[in-house]
């Protein structure tokens, strides 16, 4: 299926990594997103995505970082995480740490000033959801963000971190366990089990360091604006076409959008 900028490649039986490698060749250059995978179980039953920068427009934490005069800084950090050139533990704790003081009144001010769902980002969670699929929030980000954007996107459940208090402002430390890399793998693996769907049934779709094992793992691993590393290992990249492009990727039709 085609959209202005996203084409779903199809093949029957054929070697996929050598498929993909000889089309990113060829398509190195072209302002278009394509995807390659086998024809049976295109559909998938399980959807994850990151929140930040993928199903939203911005990181949320480096927002907040702005209402603490602490942007640049912080951001910085933040990319370098995002690349996997820091340990997403450590550096989330730092960034989080630098936030300390900060009134909680921020946190409602950023959403409602920063926040806003990416193109398509609604409209590929409703179809999914109407056609049976299970959709998942997981992020490395705050609990306070996640409710409120699964709200908006229409996701069944979120996963996220969260930002402790103290009378009425940030204490500069998050709750432990923190959710990274290994637990939104977690998180792809156990909300397949309890579906009873195999792995090859899920789509994953992020942009950072800390996403991968789940992108890695899942039957769809779509890098979305992603970072390098990320890039390099997805199953299928959308770098120009909005979120739309996953459904086209499964073999959904326009007229199959959930729109409203």
């Amino acid at each position: 299926m085609l959209s202005p900028t996203a084409s779903d490649l199809v093949f029957e039986a054929a070697d996929l990594t050598a498929v993909r490698q000889a089309l990113g060749r060829a398509f190195a250059e072209a302002p278009i997103d394509w995807c390659v995978q086998p024809v049976e179980g295109r559909r998938k039953r399980l959807l994850v995505a990151d929140m930040d920068s993928t199903i939203i427009n911005v990181e949320c934490l480096d927002e907040l970082a702005d209402f603490a005069g602490k942007k640049a800084e912080i951001a910085a950090i933040t990319e370098r995480a995002m690349r996997g050139e820091l340990e997403f533990e450590g550096a989330l704790r730092e960034r989080v740490g630098m936030l300390k003081g900060l009134s909680t009144t921020a946190l409602q001010q950023a959403y409602d000033e920063r926040v806003r769902l990416n193109p398509g980002a609604r409209t590929l969670v409703r179809t999914m959801a109407e056609n049976g699929a299970r959709c998942v929030l997981v992020s490395g980000g705050f609990t306070f963000f996640t409710s409120r954007v699964a709200e908006a996107a229409g996701f069944h459940a979120d996963r996220a971190n969260t930002l402790l208090e103290e009378a009425g402002a940030l204490s500069g430390r998050v709750g432990e366990p923190i959710l990274g890399r290994e637990a939104k793998l977690a998180a792809l693996k156990e909300e397949a089990a309890a579906l009873g769907a195999p792995l090859s049934q899920t789509l994953a779709i992020g942009d950072g360091a800390n996403d991968l094992a789940m992108i890695e793992a899942a039957g769809l691993g779509v890098a979305y604006r992603a970072k390098p590393i990320v890039a390099a290992q997805a199953d299928a990249k959308v770098d120009h076409a909005d979120l739309t492009a996953l459904l086209y990727f499964q073999g959904y039709q326009a007229s199959d959008f959930v729109t409203d």
